[in-house]
């Protein structure tokens, strides 16, 4: 039985170190933290305004071209673009709440040392694999 990169042996290192990255990256997403702040439309409104709308929650002009394609829909669905409008506002709003993600990482150094450990040993341990493990001494 050939092993990793076809070569003899070395499919338990390659497995052992394609666990190592993974533990890693999970560590990595399990320090992140999701919030939402100003988002893309609305704080650009607010921004044009100078800030006198503090800060703003969703604007209620995202929804507009949403519902006039709804509208227009209802009244004749044949026309292309009533339909091309109700996407453009789904698009809008997809847009305007994804802008609003904001990532944040919190964790210790000794969390990154590990992690970045993870990550080396794992590569590690892959590349290895591939060698020829009947001549390693």
């Amino acid at each position: 039985m050939r092993g990793s990169g076809g070569t003899p042996g070395g499919i338990s290192e390659f497995a052992f170190g394609l666990v190592l990255p993974g533990l890693a990256v999970y560590l990595l997403l399990d320090s992140v933290f999701v919030s939402t702040g100003i988002g893309m439309i609305a704080g650009g409104v607010n921004g044009l305004l100078g800030g006198l709308l503090g800060e703003t929650t969703s604007s209620g002009l995202v929804f507009v071209p949403f519902f006039l394609g709804v509208t227009a829909l209802f009244y004749d669905a044949r026309p292309r673009w009533s339909w091309a409008t109700m996407y453009f506002g789904i698009a809008i709003i997809v847009l305007e709440i994804m802008s609003r993600i904001r990532f944040l990482i919190s964790m210790k150094v000794s969390h990154l040392l590990e992690i970045l450990v993870l990550l080396a040993a794992g590569t590690g341990l892959m590349l290895r694999s591939n060698r020829d493990q009947s001549r390693v001494p």
